[in-house]
C-alpha cells in the first residue's frame, strides 16, 4: 500500500534531483530518504527512478506517481485539517431530534449556549415522539435523540444498546378549566375527575394516562386526542375537558383559560439524551450532550 509519506519524499527526489537534496528540503538523513524510496518502489511493484551518475530521473511510472501525488496530498491536508477543526469544535454538524415540549424548554436553551462557546458547530434539530425518535437514531437518521419514559411504562432492556445521558425528572399535572370545581384545589386525586371528558397527548403519553385511570379505578373518556400541546390546553381553557400534562409542555405554553392542579398519585416521567456508543467520542456530540445537561439543571 502506497503511504503519503513515501509520497512526499518521492515529489523532493524527483524535485531536488538526488536523495541527499531531498533529504535537506525534508529534514531527515540521505540513508531515510532512500529507505523509504525502496519502501515506495516495493509498494509500487515497479522502479520508480533510474540512477544515472549523481543524479535521479524518473521513470514512466514515476512521472505517474509524482502527477497524482500532487492532488492526493492536497486533498489529505484538507481531510485533516477538516478533521482537526471538528475535534477542535472549530466545525461539526450534530443531528438533534427531539419530542415538542424538550424543543422549546430545553433544545433552545442548551443551542443557545454550544453556539456561543462553539460557533462552528452545526446543530439541525426535528421533532419526532419516542419510541419512533429512537429507531431514528439507531438507523443513523441522527447524532441525538431527546427521549422521554414512564416508569411503570419501561421495557427491560429498551436502551442497553445506546449511551444514555439522564436529564431530569418530569412530573405530570392536572389542567382543568377555571370554572371547574376542582380549579382551586391544591391537589386533586385523579380519580376525582372520572366524570370528565379528557383531552389526551401523544400516543405514549395516552397510554400512561389510561393505565394510571385504570388502576385508580376508572377508564377515562376520551373526547379528543392530538399530538400538539398547545391544542390540549386550548381545549381544556375552552371548557371541552380536562387533561395532565408534562410540566415541560405547560412551561412552554400560557395556559389560557385553564388551571394547574397537582394531581395523586404522582406521575413522572424520566427526560433523557440518547446516542449510540461510538457517537459519543465525537466532540461535537459529546459538547451538546453535556449543554444539554446544563440546560435541564436551570429547568
Amino acid at each position: 500500500m502506497i503511504e503519503a509519506r513515501h509520497l512526499r519524499v518521492l515529489r523532493a527526489v524527483a524535485a531536488t534531483g538526488s536523495f541527499s537534496a531531498a533529504a535537506r528540503e525534508l529534514g531527515c538523513t540521505q540513508p531515510a530518504v532512500s529507505q523509504q524510496m525502496k519502501a515506495l518502489e516495493g509498494s509500487a511493484g515497479t522502479p520508480l527512478l533510474i540512477r544515472t551518475g549523481r543524479e535521479m530521473r524518473l521513470t514512466q511510472a514515476g512521472e505517474v506517481l509524482v502527477r497524482h501525488a500532487a492532488g492526493i496530498l492536497a486533498g489529505l491536508t484538507a481531510a485533516e485539517e477538516e478533521v482537526a477543526a471538528i475535534a477542535g469544535l472549530r466545525a461539526g454538524r450534530v443531528r438533534l431530534v427531539s419530542f415538542p415540549s424538550g424543543s422549546s424548554t430545553l433544545v433552545p436553551t442548551a443551542l443557545a449556549a454550544l453556539r456561543a462557546a462553539h460557533p462552528g458547530t452545526r446543530v439541525s434539530l426535528v421533532e419526532a415522539e419516542p419510541p419512533p425518535s429512537v429507531e431514528m437514531l439507531r438507523e443513523g437518521d441522527c447524532d441525538i435523540a431527546l427521549a422521554f419514559r414512564y416508569g411503570r411504562g419501561q421495557t427491560p432492556g429498551e436502551w442497553d444498546d445506546l449511551v444514555v445521558r439522564p436529564l431530569l425528572t418530569d412530573r405530570l399535572v392536572g389542567l382543568v378549566p377555571e370554572g371547574h370545581p376542582l380549579a382551586g384545589a391544591g391537589s386533586v386525586g385523579i380519580a376525582e375527575l372520572a366524570e370528565d371528558s379528557w383531552i389526551a397527548g401523544c400516543p405514549r403519553c395516552r397510554r400512561q394516562l389510561v393505565d394510571v385511570c385504570e388502576e385508580a379505578g376508572f377508564a377515562p373518556r376520551i373526547d379528543f386526542a392530538t399530538d400538539d400541546y398547545p391544542a390540549v390546553v386550548g381545549l381544556v381553557g375552552a371548557g371541552l375537558g380536562v387533561a395532565v400534562l408534562p410540566e415541560l409542555a405547560i412551561e412552554s405554553v400560557r395556559p389560557k383559560g385553564a388551571r394547574t392542579v397537582t394531581v395523586e398519585p404522582a406521575v413522572e416521567r424520566e427526560i433523557v439524551a440518547l446516542t449510540l456508543p461510538d457517537l459519543a467520542q465525537v466532540p461535537a456530540v459529546a459538547a451538546t450532550l453535556d449543554e444539554l445537561t446544563r440546560a435541564a439543571t436551570r429547568a
